[in-house]
């Protein structure tokens, strides 16, 4: 269905307008003061129909889909009961089998024992009835030698085993578990009631954190006293790039959305709830340069203070679930090192660099080879590019020519439909797999963009970057939770690892991953400003990087690529670079970016012929560079 302008002129000019959000486009329906055609309202009034169809079919898809969930989870329960109810029935078949064969071999004994000696005794006595001879005193004597050896046989009499054969189950804890076992999260708030405040909603400074307040609203207009609604915010630059900014769920029905702009100007803040704006939304923005007093300030305080603002998330229940993103700032590249800091000529000539752009595809757009907000980056062993074009709910597919081949998503909150794809990984049996953000699930889709299944849901809270280890399994980095997930491609965890926080197995709002030859998985912390190699048991071996502008150093690190000599790519966002570092985190190089400068650079891959491609979200485009390995 397609939406279009409407001009109904019976309504007071001071009635709302309602921007609404359909399968293939945005509509405002706007209801001014003049008064309407007969026709013109009647269209009015089948448009508003068909939106709340819409709705309400999505919301009956949701059912079927949560439906589908849970009898799915409680399967699997059933099977990892019986599961384990056949252990333990075989586990006391066996106790019971080695124990009663003790125990059956000393009766045997025993018995054979008392048999011999029985016959003896008999014979003895058949020998003693007997007229005396030489035969009967032979055989007395054999008889006496066999009674002896008999009484020296020293049979058990003590048993060998015992009989107990017991079973702990504890159980309570588990009923109890079950009993809590899912939840249902929905809440009553609409957009149309919703509404903002604060001062980052009219103007901020330059390089500063502004803050939003939203307070969820029902259709009643009364306060929601509940978290868990499903809200996104986006700050839009004059140049049409998106500046991302962290949401905070308290958990109370109002949420806090704070963000930082890199440069002065008129913009636009856009809060919508359930994919509708809220009141007043979108917002326009006056941002401003920082105050004379402030410009004292070096450099390096300043990004220690907003790292230290930016990186240290609560681990509190209370806080909810965190959007971070910083806003990249000044365009920079890397300036080489001296001979002596890259190590040996022999390392330098195994990993010579080649600085030269080879091409850029895209412009900011909905068509195909445009994209809006472009994340994730793969590459497949048959010279195809794969781009995760996260506001156009779709994946894109070029060759390694940059040649548009297909696209495919729809948008949706249902299985097989994509809402935020941020992640895109290819499966060696060709499957795409694709980490969607807002949806809290992974989708796995044939090669020819056919879904085929869904993994993660009820699990992932924030999936941002997807890959595959070299056991076929599926890596998972779950931004908002901070933990990286492994599963099966049925949909099966196998592990997790990663918790909140700035230790070393920890991570604050980790972005994508890689797997090096070795099977070891290599995350970009971008809070941290760091990267992390560990093992597929959560162990870590290896971490690099600290907050910074030198080499080696990062602002904000995101995509992560993996070369066939262990050298690790890694995209730097805030500083809007590339750099290359060794198996063991010594910085090599970087790929120069000044003929044409990155802007926010997120995934990044190696394509089938051996190039460096990267998406570049700030300049809706991808770009692909030279790379000798």
């Amino acid at each position: 269905m397609q939406g279009r302008l409407l001009t109904c002129t019976a309504l007071p000019a001071s009635a709302l307008c309602v921007r609404t959000v359909f399968p293939t486009m945005q509509n405002t329906l706007r209801w001014p003061s003049a008064r309407p055609s007969s026709s013109t309202a009647t269209t009015c009034r089948k448009d508003w129909a068909l939106f709340r169809t819409e709705i309400l079919q999505q919301l009956t898809n949701q059912r079927a889909s949560i439906e589908e969930d849970i009898q799915s989870s409680f399967e699997d329960l059933h099977k990892q009961l019986d599961v384990r109810k056949s252990v333990l029935l075989m586990e006391l078949e066996v106790t019971y089998g080695l124990k009663q064969k003790v125990l059956q071999a000393q009766i045997d004994s025993l018995l054979r024992g008392e048999g011999d000696i029985t016959t003896t005794c008999t014979q003895a006595e058949e020998a003693l009835a007997g007229d005396p001879c030489v035969a009967s005193l032979q055989v007395e004597r054999e008889l006496w030698e066999r009674l002896g050896e008999l009484a020296g046989l020293g049979l058990p009499c003590q048993p060998e085993e015992n009989d107990q054969l017991d079973l702990v189950m504890e159980t309570d804890g588990l009923r109890k578990s079950i009993h809590n076992l899912g939840t249902i999260v929905t809440t009553s708030a609409v957009a149309s009631q919703s509404e903002a405040m604060g001062a980052g909603l009219e103007q901020c400074i330059v390089g500063h954190p502004a803050s939003v307040t939203i307070v969820t609203r029902d259709k009643s207009g009364g306060a929601c006293k509940s978290g868990n609604a499903i809200l996104s915010a986006e700050v839009f630059t004059p140049d049409g790039s998106i500046v991302d900014g962290e949401i905070v769920d308290h958990k109370n029905g109002t949420y806090e959305f704070v963000y930082t702009v890199p440069k002065e100007g008129d913009f636009s803040l856009a809060l919508r709830l359930y994919d509708q704006h809220i009141k007043g939304s979108p917002f326009k923005l006056t941002v401003t340069k920082t105050l004379e007093a402030e410009l004292d300030v070096s450099p390096s305080t300043t990004t220690a203070t907003n790292s230290a603002a930016n990186a240290t998330p609560s681990t509190g229940s209370s806080e909810g679930a965190k959007r971070r993103g910083k806003s990249p700032g000044q365009k920079k590249k890397g300036s080489k090192r001296a001979s002596s800091a890259l190590g040996t000529p022999r390392r330098k000539t195994q990993n010579p660099i080649e600085d030269d752009l080879i091409f850029r595809i895209g412009t900011k757009g909905r068509n195909k080879g445009e994209f809006t907000n472009l994340q994730g980056v793969a590459a497949s062993s048959n010279g195809r590019i794969l781009i995760a074009d996260s506001n156009n709910q779709c994946v894109q597919i070029f060759s390694n020519e940059g040649e548009f081949k297909s696209r495919f998503g729809v948008r949706g909150r249902s299985p097989g439909q994509l809402q935020r794809p941020t992640g895109v990984a290819v499966h060696p049996s060709g499957d795409i797999i694709i980490a969607d953000y807002d949806n809290k699930w992974v989708s796995i889709f044939s090669c020819e963009g056919k879904f085929k299944a869904k993994l993660g849901s009820g699990r992932l809270m924030g999936p941002k970057g997807v890959s595959v280890d070299q056991n076929g399994h599926v890596i998972v980095v779950d931004n908002k939770a901070c933990t990286v997930f492994i599963f099966q491609l049925t949909g099966k965890l196998i592990t997790k690892f990663g918790s909140r926080g700035n230790g070393d197995k920890q991570f604050a709002g980790p972005h994508f991953a890689a797997v090096n030859k070795n099977n070891e998985i290599i995350v970009t912390d971008f809070h941290n400003h760091s990267v992390k190699v560990f093992t597929l048991e959560g162990e870590l071996v290896l971490k690099f990087g600290s907050n910074g502008e030198g080499n080696g150093q990062f602002n904000a690190p995101t995509g992560v690529a993996v070369d066939i000599n262990g050298n690790i790519i890694v995209a730097d966002w805030g500083n809007s670079r590339i750099q290359v570092f060794d198996g063991s985190g010594s910085f090599l190089s970087y790929i120069n970016t000044s003929a044409d400068p990155l802007y926010g650079p997120q995934g990044l891959a190696l394509t089938s012929d051996g190039h460096v491609v990267v998406a570049d979200s700030g300049n809706h485009c991808f770009k692909v560079y030279r790379y000798l390995q």
